[in-house]
Parts: structure tokens; C-alpha cells; sequence
């Protein structure tokens, strides 16, 4: 089946989709992005998503590039074209195009790209697997909160994780408190049952919107969260693990730097805690949270 990507426009067949050699996203990063789960058909979480998409070029003073009705139309015209029912698409907005000069242009467009990905939600089957984390020295900029293409600290973090065989790295400050994971966000559950992440206030982290979206849930469903700095050591310690991203939802940590979490499996609060997200997301009757920066 052919694969179809949109560019500033146009829908055009994978392989040919091209961005301009002196685009800024390209050249400097000067872009935000955002990656949307298509669960049954279903955007989940669209509204947050878009949410965080206009915080971060707000941050980043760049426009929108079309209004929100005409972007979300876009982005089902392109699952439309790919015949693509379970996957995540990627969008991309970027400064545009200009000569090369680190000050803004006083002249240019933004630019937007999309691509689409199939991949598969079967939650008994997610529950099965149990990954691996590892720590490493989080070396990213001071401004976390904005969602830009700038990952190269990110990258790093990642393949140090596979080099190890492990799944994911989570990151760690100068003080020793976990901050998040290099493509999602870090929770633990204490022995006491608490569940525990990193609160979003400042720049220190990018808030996901699964993340947001849980918040609520948890509020919801009367599960006591608590948000506040963990260390490596207490994650050691946790009685349970996981992460969160917008495709790989809620995902099992059973070890970090290669100490045992738990029983090795996934744990009845990070099950439960999947199962009532999954319900959230696929639910096309279900109204959906709007996502903050705090």
C-alpha cells in the first residue's frame, strides 16, 4: 500500500516528500512538533495535542499555520489517504524557509509537514511485555517545556539505552532526581502505593499529554497522585515502574540499571492505570481533556 505524506499543501506520495535545504527546522531546529495516536479511526487526545502545539510556538513566537478546524481536517485527510485506521502521525511546523541567519526572518512563511505510521494497540499484548531503563545524565537545554525538534540530547540518551539493552533512559538533573524519559514521561509507585511523577511546573520537563490526560483520570477514578521530584535511588526502590507516551501509552518498566522492580511484571496499578487510559483514548463518546503547561 502506498504511503502518502503532506507537505505545506500537498499530499504526495512518501518517497518524494521533500523540505527545502534552507528550511529553518532543517538548518537550526527552529521547529515544534507533535506526534497524535490514531486509535480505531480516533485521534486521541487531538485536543490536547493541538493544545501543546500552539503553547509551543507561541514560546518559540511562531504562528499557527492554519486555524485548528482546518489543521485537524488536513491531518484526516492525510490518515484518509493512507488507509490507515491504528497509527500515530507526525506533524511538524517549522519557521519556514529563508536565507541562512540565526535572527528571525522578516520574511517567510511557516512550513508544515505530516507523515502517517501504522502501529498496533493491543493492550493484553502490551501488558505482556516489561522493558528495561537505564539512567543517564539528562544534558538537555533549559527550555524542556517546549516541544522542538531539537533532540539531539534525547538521541543520545536513547541509543545509550539500546546499547545496553534496555528500552528506555531515563534522565537524571544534577541533584540526582529523575526528570523524565527520553521519549515519554516517568512514573514510579512507592511501597506505600503512591503514584509519583515529576511535577510539570518550570522548564525542567516537557508535560506529556498522556501525562495530562492521566492527571485527570487519576482525579477522576480517585487514585492519589502525587507530584514531586524522585531520586534514582527511590525508583530502585519503587514497587512499581512505567512510562508514558502518546503511541506507546502507558509502557512497563520492570528494571532500572539492571535492579529488579517489583516482581519482574507489570503491576496491578500500572495494568489498571493502562486499561482506564486505553478506555479514555479508544472511547469515540468520551470528552477529552484540554492539556496546560502546568
Amino acid at each position: 500500500m502506498p504511503r502518502y505524506s503532506y507537505v505545506n499543501g500537498q499530499y504526495i506520495p512518501h518517497g518524494d516528500a521533500v523540505v527545502h535545504i534552507e528550511d529553518r527546522g532543517f538548518q537550526f531546529a527552529d521547529s515544534v512538533y507533535e506526534v497524535v495516536a490514531l486509535i480505531d479511526g480516533r485521534f486521541a487526545d487531538i485536543v490536547g495535542h493541538l493544545d501543546r502545539l500552539e503553547r509551543s510556538l507561541s514560546e518559540l513566537r511562531m504562528p499557527m499555520p492554519m486555524p485548528r478546524r482546518a489543521l485537524e481536517l488536513a491531518m484526516a485527510e492525510t490518515v484518509r489517504r493512507n488507509r490507515i485506521r491504528n497509527g500515530a502521525i507526525y506533524m511538524q511546523v517549522t519557521r519556514g524557509v529563508a536565507p541562512r541567519d540565526f535572527k528571525f526572518p522578516k520574511k517567510a512563511s511557516s512550513s508544515l509537514v505530516m507523515t502517517v505510521r501504522p502501529v498496533t494497540y493491543d493492550m493484553e499484548e502490551r501488558k505482556k511485555i516489561c522493558r528495561a531503563a537505564v539512567t543517564v545524565p539528562d544534558i538537555r537545554w533549559q527550555r524542556r517545556d517546549i516541544k522542538t525538534t531539537g533532540l539531539l540530547a534525547q538521541v543520545l540518551a536513547k541509543q545509550s539505552a539500546v546499547d545496553k539493552g534496555a528500552f528506555e533512559a531515563w534522565m537524571v538533573d544534577e541533584k540526582g532526581f529523575v526528570t523524565e524519559a527520553s521519549s515519554s514521561n516517568a512514573w514510579i509507585v512507592d511501597k506505600s502505593g503512591n503514584l509519583i511523577t515529576r511535577p510539570a511546573a518550570g522548564n525542567m520537563i516537557l508535560k506529556g499529554v498522556t501525562r495530562s490526560a492521566m492527571q485527570a483520570l487519576c482525579k477522576k477514578n480517585k487514585i492519589k497522585l502525587i507530584e514531586r521530584p524522585f531520586s534514582v535511588k527511590e525508583s530502585y526502590q519503587a514497587k512499581e515502574a512505567f512510562t508514558s507516551a502518546a503511541t506507546a501509552l502507558i509502557v512497563p518498566i520492570t528494571s532500572i540499571d539492571g535492579k529488579k522492580i517489583g516482581d519482574g511484571k507489570i503491576g496491578k496499578l500500572t495494568a489498571e492505570i493502562l486499561d482506564m487510559y486505553f478506555a479514555y483514548a479508544s472511547d469515540s463518546a468520551s470528552k477529552q481533556f484540554h492539556w496546560s503547561p502546568l
